[in-house]
């Protein structure tokens, strides 16, 4: 038996330390904010399909008119008019790429590179049919004339525009809307032990996935209330009356006491009414993103994708790394001189603080940083952190120089962490490194911490970009962690770095 450091609660060392649930049933759309009484209508996000198709198509006609617009020329052998199969050929291609496809906490980046992919091969695939299907001009033509590679090109460029800025403007406006109004698709979770509570922890921490958890099913009630606000509506039976009363339109099972065959029936009756089904994997610590689904006769087979750590990919990854890094110091040397200038006079004491943390496998290398704060004075009283958080940020007496003041909330005093990353110690994207003595606590205390440290720690990582900076829930950040080593690509990467550009603009320290 071990300690939870967020309950202090005895609980074996292998449970999922979540909130529980209410049994007693509150109202069900309960401490919303107000919001225009027409915006209700659009709650529920079911439109969210329909609105993007005409979006795109809405883009797409401007790409259209703005290229013909560009290329201002009289048109004699229509071309024109052909280059207006750009829109449905669009259209179908974004379809084929599973671009009109609901999909949880979707971001602009993953839009991205499919788009622009799609506005590419639609382009190329409207110039091949005007080529065809116009003549070619004979002899010598007076004055100006409409080349048909001409305007493939331009309405390219336009559309290559266009249509991420209007899913830019989208996405940013669906935001919003989630996390000011609560939008999103209520649903309801099958489940009462500690995965469906997670479930719902998670729906209610973060409104960008776009669920709302508006009631529990399970034969077993719960008997404990402590997250707010989700009613038990019954059994696993009683779906059909939950639906009613609720509206719920999205249906998440998680493991529980009722039988595979019950939930097979209830999964096909949801099917039924109408609303989406997701089922938590029973193996769900080894199903990353990669996984498929396969068939042995009539029997699906979850094909689970592998990431070896110690694989030729992370070869490549770490190397790609250090080169980034040499270049990234190289660019960056007038700023990085100019903080070690400021950081010596702000204070008597070293430029760089160098601390001890957990890297791959375990072992200890020196983290730096940029010196952000004066010497400690030998009376102050021992910091104490805060029951579940993880340290950093200011600990006890906030001894930062101004300087300092500024780099902790731009994030600046991590920049000596290239240097890390140059010696190997680090890569520039992975699990952020812990101190040795909470390393050894954690790894006793919350669920799958110790299997952070099969990669590189990463001067950035998946948990910052998601909020998880400073004195945040190191259980959350050993989940986001973990996500990443299961899930990497260089792509996911990639994202990771662009966003990090966005995190640092926000007032958090790590």
């Amino acid at each position: 038996m071990h300690q939870d450091v967020r309950t202090n609660v005895p609980t074996p060392s292998n449970r999922l330390t979540v909130p529980r649930l209410k049994s007693v049933p509150p109202p069900v759309e309960p401490n919303e904010p107000a919001s225009p009484r027409w915006l209700n209508y659009f709650r529920n996000e079911s439109g969210y399909v329909g609105l993007t198709v005409v979006l795109d198509i809405g883009a797409a006609i401007m790409s259209v008119l703005v290229a013909q617009w560009w290329t201002a020329v009289e048109d004699e052998r229509n071309i024109y008019f052909y280059s207006w199969l750009f829109v449905p050929i669009l259209i179908v291609v974004l379809a084929t790429r599973s671009m009109y496809k609901q999909k949880l906490n979707h971001r602009f980046l993953d839009d991205l590179e499919p788009v622009e992919t799609a506005v590419a091969v639609s382009a190329l695939a409207t110039l091949t049919f005007i080529i065809v299907q116009v003549p070619h001009l004979q002899g010598e033509v007076d004055g100006p004339y409409v080349r048909p590679s001409e305007v493939a090109v331009r309405l390219w460029v336009c559309a290559a525009v266009l249509l991420p800025a209007v899913r830019l403007t989208r996405s940013l406006l669906q935001r919003y809307l989630r996390r000011r109004f609560h939008f999103g698709a209520p649903a309801l979770v099958i489940g009462s032990g500690p995965i469906a509570h997670q479930l719902v922890a998670r729906m209610q921490q973060v409104p960008d996935y776009g669920l709302r958890p508006v009631g529990l099913l399970d034969d077993v009630a719960p008997a404990e209330s402590e997250v707010a606000d989700v009613p038990y509506l019954g059994n696993a039976d009683d779906l059909e009356a939950a639906v009613r009363r609720t509206r719920a339109c999205e249906l998440l099972v998680a493991p529980s006491t009722v039988s595979d065959d019950q939930l097979a029936r209830v999964a096909h009756q949801a099917h039924n009414l109408g609303m989406r089904v997701r089922v938590v994997p029973r193996l769900m610590d080894a199903v990353g993103g990669g996984a498929w689904v396969e068939h042995l006769g009539g029997v699906p087979l979850v094909v689970l994708d592998r990431i070896d750590p110690k694989g030729w990919q992370f070869t490549i990854k770490h190397t790609g790394d250090r080169v980034a890094a040499a270049l990234g110091l190289l660019l960056i040397s007038p700023i990085f001189l100019t903080l070690m200038l400021l950081v010596r006079l702000s204070s008597p004491g070293p430029i760089f603080f160098a601390q001890p943390r957990i890297g791959r496998d375990g072992k200890v290398f020196d983290c730096l940083k940029f010196r952000s704060m004066r010497p400690l004075d030998p009376n102050a009283a021992a910091f104490e952190l805060k029951e579940g958080s993880a340290p950093g940020g200011v600990e006890g007496e906030d001894r930062r120089t101004w300087i300092g003041k500024i780099m902790r909330k731009t994030s600046l005093d991590e920049l000596p962490q290239l240097i890390n990353v140059v010696r190997g110690d680090m890569s520039l994207v992975g699990p952020r490194p812990e101190r040795p003595e909470f390393v050894e606590l954690f790894e006793m205390q919350i669920r799958r911490y110790g299997e952070r440290h099969r990669v590189k720690a990463g001067v950035t990582g998946w948990a910052q970009v998601h909020g998880l900076r400073g004195q945040t829930s190191i259980a959350d950040r050993a989940e986001f962690d973990n996500y990443y080593i299961e899930n990497w690509s260089l792509l996911l990467d990639i994202k990771i770095l662009l966003l990090t550009v966005l995190a640092v603009l926000k007032s958090a320290e790590d």
